[in-house]
Order: C-alpha cells, then sequence, then structure tokens
C-alpha cells in the first residue's frame, strides 16, 4: 500500500532517510553478485533475498526503498535469453518487492524505482565515465522502454540515478516526460565535476526547471564530494537535495573490489568520512533525502536515522 502522502508533500515537511548499497546487503546474505546483472540477477532467481535485503533497511529506519532494477534493462536479460514480457514482469516485480518490505511498519515507507545509466548495462564501470559514444536520441531511446514500465508499476518516484554526464541526464528527463511518475536525478560526480568532466553547476541547471524533478543531487561518489555538491544544488535548483554517497573507498574494475580507506560496512559508528556533522551540514543545505550508496550498510543507515529522528523528535526510531 502507497503512503497517504506524495513523496513531494513529506519533502515540503522535513528529511527523510534513504536506505543504502542493496548489493551490500545482498552479500551480507550469502548472495552471489559476480553475474553481469548483478543484484537484478536476483529479480529472477532469488526475489526473496531482495525483500529481505529491503527489510533489514526498513528495520534500520529508511523511509524510502530504492528498488533492485538499477541494473535490470531489456537489453540486459535479453543477453540472458529473457524475452521483453519476463523482463517487464521482473521490472514491475522489483517494485513490489520493495512496498512488501516496508508494509506493515509504523510509519510511511515510499518506493523508488531505480533507473541505472546506461553504463550499468555495460557493466564495464561505464556509469563512471560516461560519455559512450551515443547521443542524447539514442540514450533516451534506450531509457524510455524501462522507464514507462516501472512507471507503470506504480512506486512514489523514480530514481534517475548514478548519472555521469548531462547528455544522459537530458535524455532520461525526456524519457520520462509524461510518464505520470515524479523523479529525482542523482549525479555520480568527482570533485566539482561529472564523472565525464562538466561542471556540476552545468549538470544541476538541466533540472532547476523541470516541473517533474522533486529532488537532485549525488550519489555514488565520495562524501567529501558532497560537501560542494548539496549547496550548490539547491542555490542552483531551490529543490530539495538527495545525496547518498558511497563509504570513500573507489571501485576499482581490473581487481573487481574496492581500494582505499572508506567507512565500510562493519567498522564503529560514524566514522572519519560520515561524521554527525557532515550530515547535519548537508540537512542544513537543502538536503531533505539522505542515505548511503555502495559499501554502506545498515548499520550506517541505523545511525543516520537515529541522528535525524533525535533531531525531530521522531516517535518512531530505527527498529532493532
Amino acid at each position: 500500500m502507497k503512503p497517504d502522502r506524495t513523496l513531494a508533500a513529506a519533502l515540503a515537511e522535513g528529511s527523510l532517510v534513504l536506505d543504502g548499497g542493496l548489493s551490500d546487503q545482498l552479500r551480507a546474505q550469502g548472495c552471489d553478485l559476480t553475474d553481469d546483472l548483478w543484484s537484478a540477477r536476483l529479480l529472477a532467481d532469488g526475489p526473496e533475498q531482495i525483500e529481505a535485503a529491503h527489510a533489514a533497511y526498513v528495520r534500520a529506519g529508511a523511509q524510502v526503498l530504492i528498488t533492485a532494477s538499477y541494473q535490470a534493462t531489456y537489453e540486459g536479460f535479453a543477453r540472458r535469453g529473457v524475452g521483453r514480457d519476463q523482463t517487464s514482469a521482473l521490472l514491475t516485480d522489483s517494485v513490489a518487492l520493495a512496498r512488501r518490505a516496508g508494509a506493515g511498519v509504523e510509519r510511511e515507507v515510499w518506493v523508488a524505482a531505480s533507473v541505472g545509466p546506461y553504463g550499468a548495462m555495460l557493466a564495464d564501470g561505464g556509469e563512471y565515465r560516461g560519455r559512450y559514444g551515443l547521443s542524447v536520441r539514442e540514450l533516451e531511446r534506450f531509457h524510455r522502454p524501462r522507464i514507462e514500465t516501472l512507471a507503470a508499476a506504480g512506486p512514489d518516484v523514480l530514481a534517475l540515478e548514478t548519472v555521469p554526464d548531462t547528455d544522459e541526464a537530458e535524455a532520461m528527463l525526456r524519457a520520462a516526460e509524461g510518464c505520470g511518475v515524479p523523479v529525482w536525478l542523482s549525479y555520480t560526480i568527482t570533485g566539482d565535476r561529472t564523472r565525464a568532466g562538466q561542471p556540476l553547476e552545468e549538470a544541476f541547471a538541466l533540472a532547476a526547471d523541470e516541473d517533474g524533478v522533486i529532488a537532485v543531487g549525488v550519489n555514488c561518489c565520495a562524501p567529501p564530494d558532497a560537501d560542494h555538491a548539496v549547496p550548490l544544488a539547491a542555490t542552483l535548483t531551490h529543490k530539495p537535495i538527495v545525496v547518498y554517497p558511497n563509504s570513500g573507498e573507489t571501485w576499482d574494475t581490473e581487481s573487481n573490489g574496492w581500494v582505499g580507506v572508506g567507512v565500510g560496512v562493519g567498522e564503529g559508528p560514524f566514522p572519519t568520512l560520515f561524521p554527525p556533522a557532515r550530515l547535519r551540514d548537508w540537512q542544513s543545505a537543502g538536503a531533505r533525502l539522505l542515505g548511503g550508496c555502495c559499501r554502506v550498510g545498515p548499520n550506517r543507515i541505523t545511525e543516520i536515522a537515529a541522528l535525524l529522528n533525535a533531531e525531530r523528535n521522531d516517535p518512531y526510531p530505527p527498529r532493532a
């Protein structure tokens, strides 16, 4: 069942807690994610695992769940011999799984249908580069069928996320026009630029006059990069800001693993890159959707939820 309020109405009243990296919780549950479809494979092979992972984030205090459709595309499933009708059913299921996981708790839980970038389908780290050699029109044609199917499944918002460049952002916004579901637009960045190298001013400006965009911001980046991006996005767009960075580690495509020092998924409370002061600064700058991306698990979301709940005297703290 959908919440009584729209997500936009809730954001107008204050901050909400996003979930963390779905893949991190799936791995913690013993799932093998080495396939090119990544977590999307489990839509077909282990939907109960996806629902369980969503439920873990609900228990941690998440108020918005992002679906397992990030790497789920018609083209990707076709390479596995899955037809269009079955792929449409799996995309629809991704929304239903998140909706069921959020049912039965004493607070509203919204569902964001993930629409990952073209590079996610390539499964070669392309979403951290962008500039695939495709035109805006070609990218729009790629994204539209999946967006239409996900929108028809009834999510509260479409999460156009981990977008590496402005061409793809423009294509995704075009593809979402008229779908009947609001969107948020979230870039993956490094420093003060998109992964493809465009200034963030140019990137955020694309969403400023889009009525269907209810939030704009960044994800899948180092937490310090968000320090500059959050106030900039708020100033340029005058919209609620969404921010869900990685742990601070970096994905190495050669070793197929995470490198560098970040918060990890099992360290003590609020390590260096995710301190309470940083979260409060983001909030003060306009962040209204706060959570984590890769390598940020339920324990981190519990801490974020506890911090936000304490500030607003929320009667429904995270459940143990």
